[in-house]
């Protein structure tokens, strides 16, 4: 017997299907006003928590990295590596670019460290709460610090000082910096989002002048310490290959200072300057909105499902 004459043979089931349809509305009609009534507060409270919370608005810099002389370098390691090895040294083959390593910096722990503290951004960032766009400033939790006498108010947590900790800051920082980079141009984008829309500008031009500065001395330091640390491997070695090579290195190494030297912008120059953002990037009120009355519905609905097939349980 087929699949269709099991189906012609069992009327009772289509039947079935609907007569559990009908009893499933008229358990949700039943119960339309518990829905009703729950749906409403849900949407009222989304609405209440759009408005209260304050508006949000992000800053971005697209900057593209600069070359700084890896191929070179790469080419030197494919040329001179195995004799260079033999006195201890490492060309940088294989390593990643600067552009990779800036990034990677930029979202590290002691990077945002610094970067507070040189600004004297602790309390905009852990204590600020919205903007004035009326009076252009940033409006502060009293219960966290007291603009007045510049003293921290907060109830510390457990293990915890009155003033934020580097690692509480740090965790602010990373959730209002973000940085990526496009897979096709290679351009890479880093964004501030804040209260203040001048200020979420203010900090992405940080951003990028204290990374290029931060590089930029890093850069001068290694390569200060290659040309002492060649120059006297040259000393030490009469093999004319090797010698020969750290020649080259050497010469490279003071065409990094002299690069490091000329531009202030190292490793990211900029393609497109930091613009005040007009409009908010958060929160998105709708959208809000939208959720709490799809999850109030969702939730009235069920409770009123499982409260009717409790009842019936117990009957």
């Amino acid at each position: 017997m087929t699949s269709n004459d099991n189906h012609e043979h069992n009327p009772s089931k289509g039947y079935s299907d609907e007569v559990d349809l009908i009893k499933l509305f008229s358990v949700i009609w039943k119960g339309k006003w518990i829905i009703i009534t729950v749906t409403f507060l849900f949407a009222l409270s989304s609405v209440c928590l759009a408005l209260y919370l304050p508006n949000e608005y992000k800053a971005s810099a697209v900057v593209q990295p600069n070359d700084s002389g890896g191929g070179k370098m790469a080419s030197l390691a494919g040329q001179f590596g195995g004799l260079a090895s033999l006195a201890g040294i490492n060309l940088g083959a294989g390593e990643s670019s600067d552009a990779v390593i800036a990034m990677e910096v930029i979202q590290s722990w002691g990077f945002a460290e610094s970067f507070i503290k040189k600004h004297n951004l602790s309390v905009p960032l852990f204590a600020a709460k919205k903007w004035s766009e009326k009076n252009n400033s940033l409006i502060l939790d009293d219960n966290l610090y007291d603009a007045k006498s510049s003293t921290w108010l907060r109830e510390a947590p457990k293990g915890k000082t009155t003033e934020p900790t580097s690692w509480e800051l740090y965790k602010i920082y990373k959730e209002r910096v973000d940085i990526s980079q496009d897979k096709e141009t290679g351009l890479v984008s880093i964004s501030v989002t804040f209260f203040s829309p001048i200020m979420a500008k203010q900090l992405a031009d940080w951003l990028v002048e204290d990374i290029n500065l931060f590089m930029k001395e890093r850069a001068l330091k290694e390569a200060n310490e290659s040309i002492q640390y060649l120059e006297e491997q040259i000393r030490q070695t009469s093999i004319a290959e090797i010698r020969t090579a750290f020649s080259e290195l050497i010469q490279e190494q003071h065409k990094t200072k002299m690069l490091a030297q000329v531009s202030d912008e190292y490793v990211f120059k900029t393609i497109s300057e930091v613009k005040i953002p007009e409009e908010k990037a958060k929160p998105r009120r709708v959208m809000i909105c939208i959720v709490g009355f799809i999850l109030g519905l969702i939730l009235s609905i069920a409770f009123v499902l499982v409260r009717s097939y409790i009842n019936k349980s117990l009957d």
